[in-house]
């Protein structure tokens, strides 16, 4: 498992997303990659996937689209999405789930929301990073790791007012079960005014 870092970054630059479609025609927000900004290693792409409400038949996806070298990371606020890849990898992702996939030497794979969006409607939003993999790393054999919202790890800081639900790296004594080939941090806070998150 890739180590993580102690250290803290300044923000070095704040960039407002826009919008495009992917896929079947559904609507991203994506901060990065933009010309303007050149420095987000080992991040390729970041997307927020809705929010949107779907009515009844009006749900698409990504259908079948190859990948390389890199791992992408959904990781689903609202809603549920389906997974399906040429590696024989099925899962379907819900509220607070994620689910890793290292494309490595090569996959197909199609990510949709699910069956039952699809037809009676819903809302979904969720997002997904792609993670650049190592030089020595980027043939790897393809994988996949799914965990529900209640495999994942989740801390409270000493004053109970900042929670933090830890994908990837560490927060608060609390370690990612997703074993990454990076070394990255991922983690969703939810922080109450005046938490001390230390």
């Amino acid at each position: 498992m890739a180590e993580t870092t102690e250290s803290v970054r300044e923000v070095s630059r704040v960039t407002t997303a826009h919008r495009q479609s992917e896929g079947g025609g559904f609507i991203v927000r994506r901060p990065f990659p933009v010309a303007e900004i050149d420095s987000v290693d080992p991040f390729l792409l970041l997307d927020e996937m809705g929010p949107v409400d779907y009515a009844p038949g009006e749900a698409v996806g990504a259908p079948d689209h190859p990948h390389r070298g890199f791992e992408t990371v959904t990781y689903v606020l609202e809603g549920e999405m389906e997974h399906e890849d040429s590696a024989g990898h099925r899962g379907k992702l819900g509220p607070g789930d994620v689910q890793w996939m290292t494309a490595g030497a090569g996959i197909i794979h199609s990510e949709m929301p699910s069956e039952r969006i699809r037809k009676e409607g819903g809302r979904v939003h969720g997002f997904q990073i792609w993670v650049n993999l190592p030089k020595d790393e980027k043939m790897a054999r393809p994988r996949y790791q799914e965990y529900g919202s209640g495999e994942l790890p989740v801390a409270k800081s000493a004053d109970g007012k900042a929670t933090v639900r830890v994908i990837a790296g560490e927060a608060l004594g609390a370690r990612a079960v997703i074993e990454t080939r990076t070394p990255i941090v991922l983690q969703d806070w939810t922080v109450q005014p005046g938490a001390d998150s230390s």
